[in-house]
């Protein structure tokens, strides 16, 4: 994407080189061969998503024969393999003369990808006119293998600040043709917002908070949390008896809100059907919305840990009143922000929520995607980024498609309900892609004491794994753990992960050797009657 400088101070410099063919950027010789091109290890190549050929090549018998003997390109491997890292060089190496306008020599030592790794610098130091649109969704472990992966966020907000370039332009590509899981995390959005003081007094917005309460024991602890909302929001409470609703009403109007309305709700769908099908006459009215509910787990031995979830959403949704100003800001200042979520669980029994997301509930989830006719990415190996708990702030617009459809208590399961895999826990999973399909993007927010906690835990929970990983399958990075660990899963007929030294050692020296060298040494290691090799 860009460009970010005029194309052209570019063809005015290239025009003074003497070449057959240039580019903007270039990729770094690297001695491995993860696309399988005819070199055995990847060249120094021109990237391919900017090529100028000048006619003392384009009427060459070299050039005619390249395009006439390329064979079909079915994926973005064969992509980079078949053309992409052996274009330059077969040209090269045929006499012809290349080069690119920004040459990153100077950086091969410090990556053989300037482009993706450090954008920043070539953008600022070297004047490339163009960013790399896949900074923003790149697979996160493509990034952190290399760097400590904040490309994505450094980059946007380059771009916002220093240049006239119009990010609406990225938010809008992105969020139509890429997973909200990638975007999310190349981007980094989380957001940390203080619970004691106001950033910047929000702009003057619809507002509403809905409310379903079920259990008399909470209507204290929900009244308390609604406080936190301005007394220009309207509110609306939602239960299933009639007197549970008069019980409600008379604690809610002891607040400052000038309209408090209490709706009396079937005993089906629980907070789903009080948001979907309750306050569906009313959402049109809003530009932004807080969804909550009271929430008791049972399931569990010990009430605290459902405890703890309850305590997790409300604190992170409706910590204090100025916290709820700063998400109110939050909105205002991003206007791709669709839905905000709390953190997911991963404390105690939640713990596998943490890459069990999705549960039981994918196949039901898609299906209703289709149901909704919803376009946009959902896979199975990507975490949706969904309110796990069904808490969330979310802009109307965003979830009009979701409101329009005709919802009724008879499309929800009758009660007593199943603890998981229902409709309830796909639309629980379904609001993110409702608001991509919409064009806007899902983040995660937490009040800064929530952070501190948050960091120690993750750090603790990943320390305690590693110390057990490495103990398994030897000191590595996570890339490198993640491919021996996969291997063992998919051979499951060697005996646990020994030899993990040695197969890690051949790891890497299938790495840094060519292929046709590595395929020799193998025949060699055959005949002389070596063991089966692992891979």
């Amino acid at each position: 994407m860009g460009p970010l400088y005029p194309f052209a101070e570019m063809f005015e410099e290239m025009n003074k080189r003497d070449l057959d063919f240039w580019g903007i950027t270039k990729f770094h010789k690297v001695m491995s061969n993860p696309y399988d091109n005819i070199y055995g290890y990847l060249p120094e190549h021109i990237q391919s998503h900017f090529i100028a050929v000048r006619q003392s090549m384009l009427k060459s018998v070299e050039f005619q024969r390249y395009w006439k003997t390329r064979p079909k390109i079915k994926s973005y491997a064969d992509a980079v393999g078949k053309h992409e890292s052996i274009f330059t060089k077969l040209f090269n190496d045929a006499g012809f003369k290349w080069g690119c306008y920004v040459d990153t020599t100077a950086l091969e030592e410090l990556t053989h990808y300037p482009l993706m790794i450090t954008p920043l610098k070539i953008i600022e130091e070297y004047k490339c006119p163009i960013f790399k649109r896949r900074t923003f969704f790149q697979p996160i472990l493509d990034l952190i293998s290399y760097s400590d992966a904040n490309q994505g966020l450094q980059l946007l907000e380059y771009l916002q600040k220093n240049t006239k370039y119009d990010v609406s332009m990225v938010w809008e590509n992105i969020i139509r043709s890429c997973n909200m899981a990638d975007i999310k995390n190349a981007l980094s959005l989380n957001y940390i917002l203080p619970s004691e003081y106001i950033l910047c007094k929000p702009k003057p917005q619809k507002l509403a908070l809905v409310m379903h309460i079920y259990f008399e024991d909470l209507i204290e602890y929900c009244y308390n949390y609604a406080l936190s909302m301005p007394a220009e929001a309207d509110i609306y409470i939602t239960s299933d008896k009639e007197e549970k609703c008069k019980e409600i009403e008379k604690k809610f109007k002891q607040g400052p809100w000038y309209n408090v309305k209490v709706i009396l709700i079937e005993n089906r769908g629980r907070d789903v059907s009080s948001l979907l099908v309750g306050f569906k006459p009313y959402a049109e009215q809003y530009d932004l919305v807080c969804f909550m509910h009271d929430k008791k787990v049972t399931q569990l031995d010990y009430g605290s840990k459902g405890q703890a979830f309850s305590d997790r959403c409300f604190e992170n949704m409706l910590g204090s009143k100025e916290y709820v100003s700063n998400i109110i800001d939050l909105f205002d200042k991003n206007p791709f922000l669709g839905l905000l979520c709390p953190p997911p669980p991963n404390h105690a029994d939640f713990y596998i929520t943490i890459g069990c997301e999705w549960g039981p509930n994918f196949k039901i989830t898609k299906q209703l995607s289709e149901k909704l006719e919803l376009n946009c990415s959902i896979k199975e190996e990507k975490e949706p980024v969904a309110p796990l708990g069904t808490m969330f702030w979310f802009r109307t617009k965003a979830m009009k498609k979701l409101f329009d459809y005709d919802w009724d208590y008879d499309d929800f399961p009758k009660e007593p309900n199943k603890i998981d895999g229902t409709l309830l826990h796909a639309i629980e999973r379904i609001y993110p892609f409702v608001v991509q399909d919409a064009g806007f993007y899902s983040a995660l927010v937490l009040t800064e004491k929530n952070a501190r906690t948050e960091w120690s835990h993750l750090l603790y929970m990943l320390r305690e794994l590693n110390i057990r990983v490495f103990a398994a399958y030897g000191l590595n990075n996570l890339n490198s753990l993640m491919e021996t660990i996969n291997y063992y899963i998919y051979h499951p007929e060697l005996d646990g992960p020994v030899p993990n030294l040695r197969f890690l050692l051949k790891q890497k020296i299938k790495a840094k050797t060519p292929k046709p060298v590595w395929a020799l040494l193998k025949k060699i290691y055959h005949i002389f009657g070596g063991k089966k090799w692992v891979g």
